[in-house]
């Protein structure tokens, strides 16, 4: 008897140590405000895994008269929660609607406690599709990285509210607060959208930008994102807050831009030569971006991504370019 109390205190005393370590893994971030009622909860970048808990993508929200729009939900239930509990720190006015800009798994999955609590999701129909295609599998790679702790509550989900026209979402009257949603149709991927608060001059651009990290070509469509980047460009921004890293001005969108424009080229020109495939990743060298977050494997698989799609433009002679999956 004695050795099985001090087998089960033994035992207790491991779970609640346990609980206590993924609670200081997992400590909050505080909000950071970026102008009157426009607010971003920072993600830690790298990849999602045991020691960030997923949170590497960023999260935000915008505070109007009427309501609060929550902008990507994170990677977990619990991560969705935080960012509810960071909304009523600042604001006891409502959440209305909670957007998720793009089909990425750290942007996805705290979706579950948004809905808890009687709030809708939105996003564009081409990003639910692409989600309803492939996340299930997200989720089971998460729970197996993460821990069935760290994903405690996250289910897959379908959003309450999906659109093709951004013009048909009214995220602006619900809140009190004009509120512009951007779509370029299929660009950094299917049914990619940005946020845009005219008052502050703040730009919410999901997955068309990230900060200091190689941007994931898999899903785009190269020409289009670059018409979509010209545009964000003409955009009169105060702050951009990027899918992933520090928030910045228009310096962001060029330097995203420089990348596009230096990966094509120097994929292109090595397709040309008649370099072997096996060759492209090691070939594709772009000192100005080595020290930027996920240069050792998301831009190896970019290199390789491109030099294929130039091949296929060369098989069928298809005139758009380097686009498509």
């Amino acid at each position: 008897m004695r050795g099985l109390l001090r087998c089960t205190i033994g035992w207790l005393g491991a779970a609640v140590l346990g609980m206590a370590a993924l609670a200081a893994q997992a400590a909050d971030p505080a909000p950071v405000e970026l102008a009157s009622g426009v607010y971003m909860l920072p993600g830690t970048g790298g990849e999602p895994d045991a020691s960030n808990l997923g949170r590497v993508g960023n999260a935000g929200f915008i505070v109007g008269r009427n309501g609060v729009l929550a902008i990507d939900t994170g990677t977990s239930y619990l991560h969705g929660r935080a960012l509810l509990a960071a909304i009523r720190s600042v604001t006891e006015r409502p959440v209305r609607l909670a957007l998720i800009t793009h089909t990425r798994q750290e942007f996805l999955f705290g979706a579950a406690a948004f809905r808890e609590q009687g709030i809708p999701i939105a996003m564009h129909k081409a990003a639910a599709d692409l989600m309803a295609s492939r996340c299930e599998v997200c989720l089971k790679t998460l729970r197996a990285t993460l821990g069935e702790e760290a994903m405690r509550g996250t289910i897959m989900f379908k959003p309450d509210i999906t659109f093709t026209d951004p013009q048909a979402l009214d995220a602006a009257t619900p809140i009190g607060r004009p509120i512009q949603l951007l779509y370029f149709g299929h660009s950094s991927g299917p049914g990619d959208i940005a946020v845009y608060d005219p008052r502050s001059r703040t730009l919410f651009a999901g997955g068309l930008l990230d900060s200091k990290r190689i941007p994931d070509v898999l899903d785009s469509d190269l020409p289009r994102w670059r018409e979509a980047l010209r545009t964000l460009k003409a955009l009169p921004t105060e702050v951009i807050v990027p899918g992933h890293g520090p928030e910045g001005g228009k310096r962001i969108v060029e330097l995203v831009e420089r990348y596009l424009d230096q990966l094509s080229t120097r994929a292109h020109a090595l397709q040309s030569g008649g370099a072997p495939l096996s060759e492209v990743p090691d070939a594709t060298s772009l000192p100005e971006f080595a020290g930027w977050d996920q240069y050792d494997t998301v831009h190896r698989r970019n290199a390789a991504l491109i030099y294929l799609r130039y091949e296929r433009e060369q098989l069928y002679k298809s005139p758009r370019g380097a686009s498509g999956p």
